[in-house]
């Protein structure tokens, strides 16, 4: 079987996560049933009400240059460290730079350098501030520096759409190649903001657990005792391509970015609305030509939060039915936002590849509410033909994916 000429393929996946430096070692870490999170040690944490967080497995100066890595946010080392591990899996693809093109999103951007730099102003003055200062805040950096970094010229785009900024910037690289604007589409997402303001905002909304004395069982999605999610940080990068590029230089596939929903809600800020989110399955598994009987897996967005989750898993109900297994990443890796959406593609997509499913980690009790087969306890080791991967954010963003088995 061979690969019809206008299906997208990826051909390349990285990633830096609270479980590993790397693609393997994160996927490695959520078939084990590890947490990345764990308590804030340093002083500022210790008058907050949320003392947990995901921090990275591996700092990203460990892999960039020093010097380099001082003009560059978190955000942005992040990115670059993904964005060459997914370039390399790909085996570098010679593409025409007019034919690459990049799309990263995130939620929040250098949103450590714009409050570090605003402290070093009100403490030290003007001539303390960073040169670097503005191209380290602004939200398009990480693609920016990407597209740098690989010649892309075919475009550098930047959703921010709060949670769902990964996965719509995925669907956004679909649009790209399926419109004929580009051969190869590097896209994910990235954040890094673990820092007071954030954690006390989520707090003040009651959305981050304050299990401070038990980090690893914090995030427990779909479970009856859960308490809200832990903040994280990360990102995870794909590479997309047209299947008649990618055959024709002979690379591997990893699995077909099938089909893409994005949908908003217009009603309310915060809180979730089922419609829309049914509206985006619905919307992805028309756009890869599957009912939802195809589904074998959904990779649920499943924030632990305790309305977000109820409504979710109803949406899920509606949409695909109660057949597929769920899984939710977030009770291992914690709640990467910006990224979020990008991390679960990339768990979607290697259960396609390789026919495993991580358990939802803390899930003691299902809440009674739901009426989903949540994979808990062990990892699952199943066939998965076709998977969906959700991604809901603030604003009423909401994003859904169809990955499907590479022929």
């Amino acid at each position: 079987m061979t690969a019809r000429t206008d299906e997208v393929v990826v051909t390349g996946l990285g990633a830096t996560t609270p479980l590993g430096g790397d693609t393997a070692s994160t996927w490695s870490g959520l078939l084990a049933g590890r947490s990345g999170i764990g308590p804030i040690e340093e002083e500022w944490a210790a008058g907050l009400p949320v003392r947990i967080a995901a921090r990275l497995r591996v700092e990203p100066t460990e892999v960039l240059d020093r010097v380099r890595a001082r003009r560059l946010d978190r955000c942005e080392q992040i990115a670059l460290v993904a964005a060459r591990e997914a370039w390399a899996d790909a085996g570098a693809p010679e593409v025409a730079p007019e034919r690459l093109a990049v799309v990263i999103g995130t939620g929040t951007g250098g949103a450590l350098t714009m409050l570090g730099q605003d402290d070093v102003l009100e403490a030290s003055g003007v001539r303390r501030v960073s040169p670097h200062t503005v191209p380290m805040l602004m939200a398009n950096g990480p693609a920016a520096w990407v597209s740098i970094e690989l010649g892309a010229r075919g475009g550098a785009h930047t959703p921010v759409s709060a949670c769902a900024s990964g996965a719509e910037a995925i669907a956004t690289g679909l649009d790209l190649i399926r419109l004929g604007r580009a051969d190869v589409v590097v896209a994910g997402g990235t954040e890094a903001c673990i820092q007071p303001l954030p954690l006390a905002g989520f707090a003040q909304a009651r959305a981050h657990s304050t299990r401070n004395d038990d980090p690893g069982r914090a995030s427990r999605p779909f479970d009856a005792d859960r308490d809200g999610f832990g903040i994280g940080e990360g990102a995870a990068l794909v590479v997309l391509e047209r299947a008649g590029f990618a055959a024709a230089r002979r690379a591997r596939a990893h699995a077909v970015l099938a089909g893409a929903g994005v949908t908003s809600d217009a009603h309310h800020i915060t809180a979730a609305h089922a419609d829309g989110q049914v509206r985006a399955m619905r919307m992805a598994l028309a756009a890869a030509g599957l009912s939802p009987l195809d589904i074998a897996l959904v990779h649920a967005h499943a924030t632990s939060t305790p309305l977000g989750d109820l409504t979710e898993a109803a949406s899920i109900t509606e949409a695909v039915g109660t057949h597929p297994a769920v899984t939710a990443v977030k009770s291992m890796t914690g709640h990467l936002f910006g990224a979020a959406g990008a991390l679960g593609a990339l768990a979607a997509i290697l259960s396609v590849r390789d026919g495993a499913v991580p358990a939802t980690r803390n899930l003691d009790t299902l809440d009674p509410a739901v009426k989903l087969d949540v994979v808990a306890g062990r990892s699952r080791h199943v066939p998965v033909t076709a998977a969906l991967a959700n991604s809901f954010g603030f604003g009423g963003h909401n994003a859904s994916l169809v990955f499907t088995a590479a022929p």
